[in-house]
């Protein structure tokens, strides 16, 4: 089985099973443990949430492989592969801000086929599988029309390495003034699915892992936008996103921003 709809009725399942267990343990959050710096950091339901998830998937298809953020990955045969994040905005969910989401993707032959990103704290589900359009619940997502850059709300983040987030402040600095404004919200996925409801214009972000944006920019692409992969300034992996028709002029302001690619000087 590796049609996208058949792949992602399994994620949104998966999905609500997971954000049930999450939200069931939402109070008196304390850090487990870090990752990449001293305010990177994982919990105890981030670890209960990818091991529901893992042994519901691989339950459910035992030849498939899957990749999460805190445990790593499994090889598979049948060429279809999970990708994960079991809490995507672990630090809005340590501090009670109401954004943070369970993710899950399926890529199969290497190209994500169905995605779902799962808001805990509102209980708002975005779903897409390939070609056929992107859901928030049961209505149909489309990218606001592109605006003129100057008109152009933006959504970013910044990385947890002090010295990428100096890079990334000195090309905000630069951008700001271009645009009618930054929010940053402290998850890649939700900020996905919010550019793909119309929420926002434009979104980019250096330092980001596959399991951050592997459902949600499937997602926005589903609902008109591009994306693309591309080095941030300060070397790192980055994502931006917009809708199609404004791609390259959003493209071309990240580059005079020093925001796409360079060295970190």
């Amino acid at each position: 089985m590796s049609d996208p709809a058949e792949v992602l009725d399994l994620a949104r399942r998966v999905a609500a099973s997971a954000a049930d267990l999450v939200a069931a343990n939402r109070f008196g959050v304390t850090v487990a443990a870090t990752k990449s710096s001293p305010v990177d950091v994982v919990t105890e339901v981030d670890r209960a949430s990818e091991a529901l998830i893992r042994d519901l998937v691989l339950g459910a298809r035992p030849d498939d492989g899957f990749l999460g953020e805190e445990d790593g990955g499994v090889a598979g045969i049948s060429g279809v592969r999970w990708i994960v994040d079991p809490i995507d905005g672990t630090v809005n969910f340590l501090y009670g801000l109401p954004a943070y989401a369970v993710s899950i993707a399926a890529e199969v032959d290497g190209q994500v086929v169905a995605g779902v990103v799962r808001n805990v704290a509102s209980g708002i589900e975005y779903h897409a599988a390939l070609g056929q359009g992107a859901w928030r619940d049961d209505v149909r997502l489309r990218v606001r029309p592109a605006p003129e850059l100057a008109q152009s709300l933006v959504l970013t983040g910044f990385n947890y390495a002090a010295d990428v987030r100096r890079i990334q402040a000195a090309g905000l600095a630069e951008l700001l003034p271009r645009v009618r404004d930054i929010r940053r919200f402290g998850s890649c996925a939700l900020d996905l699915c919010t550019l793909a409801e119309g929420g926002a214009d434009a979104y980019y972000e250096e330092g980001i892992a596959t399991w951050d944006h592997a459902a949600g920019a499937l997602i926005a692409r589903e609902a008109g936008a591009r994306t693309e992969l591309t080095t941030g300034p300060a070397g790192r992996e980055m994502l931006l996103a917009a809708p199609a028709e404004g791609f390259e002029a959003f493209r071309e302001a990240l580059v005079e921003c020093r925001l796409i690619g360079g060295n970190g000087e």
